[in-house]
């Protein structure tokens, strides 16, 4: 795996061309994807196409960005002029959009070559990518078992090297969840510090775009390409972004770690913890000073969480009717219309999520709960104002388990919804958090330490984090991939 500033560098000192960089990539692509399937659509004439132009750049010994000629892949609810933008359901089956998301322009405008589009949970909703109406994406370090969801396709394309770096969304813990089961880093950034715009809404209040890579450095380049304020996002924060690539460190004397208790005990592998307590000593070796720490309305996030998300969803999820985009099927009134083609166009994680959000909201129960829920996450909140009142960055595991086996949990909801237990939490504060490998379990599959930092103290993640990889060697590891 090549890292972002060495590609940097091949390609502007003429050592490798952003061509056959992409190449190679495409390459990869097309040899691990019959069993990976991590991508729903590669764009190869695009890339091709952008690293020719980025090769001609240098040949005329103009300067280029960090990210020109640096293959990336977009998790696909993320909309794409002119490129299919399906959110792996069949309701938005051939739908390409006619506008292009901040992020993806900011990309574009900044040279990345964008290799494609991957797979996910239909609408981010799920956590193994097993609800994708298209297929379902292996993890690369076992082929029978989940990458982690929503964005799986996204993790598994980093961690099967088909790219460099990608985009997810997280929600709920669709960034760091799957970063955890695939062995890379995720970041999930302070709501509203990256665009939401162009970003195919399930839960607008929760949804973020973040970095996969396998560095946390590399995770630092692309934050910095794509933070920033967008007027054409009413939620997106006005404020000042900071160079986060030269905020590394390896002293973290003086740092304070606090460690959350609520997140070691009933539902946590031992290798899990075990893992995670041992990255938690290497941070004190470090000069971290370490401290237990109190979060009691942390497990409320999981039951708050499926009141507001599906509530969310239910609205967002009005517009596909057949009317406006994606597939329609005929009917002799508007009625019949709606529901034949929402009851062909969406799956079964989908319409559950939006039953209960309508269920939610219905006059009678609005205030029972999803009002109720709101309070409650009012109370989240003021756990982690609290906890940082004392600490710099919090600290837990990321998932209770590592990578369970395809078709494990499809039949049972409830077990697949506590894959998010450790990350839900974060969305509802609107705080970033960072997942970073910390081990490997006894079947060689990885695990990973949740960070957390306060609103827009993503430099914190970012100091901690290089410094335990630069002590450590767990993102070093590769899955052993054949064709």
């Amino acid at each position: 795996m090549t890292s972002i500033n060495e590609l940097h560098q091949q390609i502007k000192s003429k050592q490798r061309s952003a061509l056959e960089i992409t190449e190679e990539y495409l390459k990869t692509i097309e040899k691990l994807e019959p069993q990976i399937k991590s991508f729903l659509c590669v764009t190869k004439d695009l890339a091709l196409e952008t690293a020719k132009k980025v090769d001609e750049k240098v040949a005329r010994g103009e300067e280029i960005t960090s990210l020109e000629g640096i293959p990336i892949a977009i998790k696909d609810n993320m909309s794409t002029k002119g490129i299919p933008t399906t959110c792996a359901s069949k309701i938005l089956e051939n739908f390409i959009p006619s506008y292009e998301s901040t992020v993806t322009q900011k990309l574009r405008d900044q040279g990345a070559v964008i290799l494609g589009k991957t797979n996910l949970d239909e609408f981010a909703m799920g956590s193994s990518t097993e609800n994708s109406g298209y297929q379902v994406t292996a993890n690369p370090w076992d082929i029978t078992r989940v990458p982690g969801g929503s964005s799986g396709g996204s993790a598994a394309a980093v961690a099967a090297n088909e790219c460099v770096v990608s985009l997810g969304s997280d929600t709920g813990g669709s960034i760091r969840q799957p970063a955890s089961l695939c062995g890379v880093v995720g970041l999930k950034p302070t709501y509203g510090l990256v665009s939401r715009f162009g970003l195919v809404a399930y839960a607008s209040s929760l949804d973020q775009i973040g970095p996969f890579a396998y560095t946390v450095e590399d995770t630092a380049i692309l934050l910095q390409a794509i933070a920033g304020y967008d007027s054409k996002d009413s939620t997106s924060l006005k404020v000042e972004i900071p160079d986060y690539t030269k905020l590394f460190t390896t002293d973290l004397k003086g740092l304070r770690v606090g460690i959350i208790q609520e997140t070691f005990g009933e539902g946590l592998d031992n290798v899990v913890a075990e893992s995670v307590n041992q990255g938690i000593k290497e941070l004190e070796k470090l000069g971290a000073q370490v401290t237990e720490i109190s979060c009691p309305r942390f497990r409320y996030g999981l039951p708050i969480y499926y009141i507001i998300a599906p509530s969310e969803a239910s609205a967002n999820l009005a517009r596909y009717d057949g009317v406006k985009y994606g597939i329609r099927n005929e009917a002799d009134n508007l009625l019949k219309m709606y529901t034949s083609t929402r009851s062909q166009g969406f799956g079964a994680e989908v319409k559950r999520r939006i039953m209960l959000g309508t269920y939610a909201l219905s006059a009678g129960y609005y205030d029972a709960y999803y009002l109720k829920a709101q309070k409650v996450r009012t109370l989240i909140k003021e756990d982690f104002d609290n906890a940082f009142a004392d600490v710099d960055v919090l600290i837990s595991p990321t998932a209770p388990t590592t990578a369970f086996k395809a078709g494990e949990k499809t039949d049972d909801p409830l077990s697949m919804y506590l894959s998010d237990l450790m990350t839900i939490p974060v969305n509802l504060a609107g705080l970033p958090g960072m997942s970073i490998p910390c081990g490997f379990d006894n079947q060689n599959l990885p695990i990973g330490m949740q960070l957390i930092s306060n609103v827009l103290r993503e430099d914190v993640l970012f100091k901690v984090g290089y410094a335990y990889q630069q002590a450590t060697n767990w993102h070093t590891k590769r899955p052993n991939l054949t064709s």
